[in-house]
């Protein structure tokens, strides 16, 4: 089965064509960093001004470099939540219209999910029960995955996801956007001990994530100590350099804290790390080595495959596709989109879009 995926869903403007969910003909992707750059952040008028721009001539360049005619995909997989509002409906509308034209199947597919089948493509098979934790500017959730295309939360974030706190944390400190390559890098050159910070913690006693409070700490002791922002084109002092180290180490301990315990409970047989955060080299290692502990095989995609993606749409849809599942040109974008305590079935039911295919 041939698929071609289109991702929208924030800064990045992406199509991939991929075969039977694991075989990666192409993999376009187009960033908005620079134009967000000035701003801190993503500006989501401005995003979905320039998915339009760019849409097509992504989805042109994914099957020139594939080789392959667009009357050859047998359907099309397409991020239809969780995101920014007009970035999703470039992205949904497009793909829509094409499988109109085409008269080929197409089906929504959660971005979340798209981030645990990133995995797919520089590993073996999974073993199931796996974790997933999902780890990125807009998300941090901890999955269950009895079996493929089935997912229950065991923890979420109740506030900042990890990758927005270090975009929080890296604007506070006037390193630049975005935050999380910045930090870890002057982290490599600091010392996670010099600011001691506590390990976020929930009053009820869930194994939820919080980054608020921490973000806040961070804060806190910039006022206190009257830690400077780095200036343009100035080398970070040891001081913020030991900040970005105390700070990530914290976040790291409070991801691989809860994964482990919680892995005690529930017995995976493989734990996967995706989203962008799971570039960051120093989150990796500690996932590796609580891979070691508890002794299960840790995954992670290509740092070409941990931000956003259309590779890992076209894998995660081509599941549902093969399923004999489809979606209706009614198909509306939902930007609070959950993956949680659902299948296939019972998620096709729930959305009211699905069509079986005979």
């Amino acid at each position: 089965m041939l698929v071609l995926g289109i991702e929208s869903s924030c800064d990045e403007t992406a199509a991939a064509l991929v075969r039977d969910g694991r075989e990666m003909l192409s993999s376009v992707i187009s960033s908005q960093v620079e134009i967000h750059k000035r701003f801190g952040g993503v500006v989501p008028e401005l995003a979905s001004r320039e998915h339009l721009d760019k849409i097509v001539p992504v989805v042109e360049e994914a099957f020139a470099r594939a080789g392959v005619g667009q009357d050859e995909i047998d359907g099309i997989a397409v991020t239809r939540g969780p995101g920014l509002v007009g970035s999703l409906l470039v992205g949904l509308s497009f793909a829509k219209a094409m499988a109109y034209a085409l008269e080929k199947p197409f089906v929504g597919v959660n971005h979340i999910e798209g981030h645990i089948y990133s995995v797919v493509f520089d590993n073996p098979p999974l073993e199931y029960p796996a974790f997933a934790l999902v780890v990125s500017g807009g998300h941090t959730n901890l999955f269950l995955v009895p079996e493929p295309g089935r997912y229950r939360v065991l923890a979420r974030t109740r506030d900042d996801a990890a990758g927005e706190a270090y975009d929080k944390v890296a604007k506070m400190l006037g390193l630049g956007y975005p935050g999380g390559p910045i930090i870890e890098r002057l982290a490599r050159e600091g010392d996670p001990r010099a600011v001691k910070f506590s390990l976020p913690r929930m009053g009820d006693g869930l194994p939820d994530f919080s980054f608020s409070g921490l973000k806040t700490a961070v804060s806190k002791h910039v006022r206190e100590t009257g830690l400077k922002p780095v200036a343009e084109g100035e080398e970070p002092s040891q001081a913020v350099k030991d900040l970005a180290a105390s700070f990530q180490s914290v976040v790291i301990r409070s991801l691989v804290g809860t994964t482990e315990r919680l892995a005690g409970e529930h017995k995976p047989r493989a734990l996967i790390v995706a989203g962008g955060v799971a570039c960051n080299e120093a989150l990796r290692e500690a996932s590796r080595e609580l891979g070691r502990r508890i002794g299960v095989p840790a995954y992670f995609p290509s740092r070409h495959l941990s931000t956003d993606n259309a590779a890992m749409i076209a894998a995660a849809g081509t599941v549902k596709l093969q399923a004999g599942l489809s979606d209706g040109l009614d198909l509306d974008a939902d930007v609070s989109l959950r993956l949680q305590n659902v299948g296939l079935e019972e998620d096709a039911r729930a959305r009211g879009h699905i069509h079986y295919r005979l």
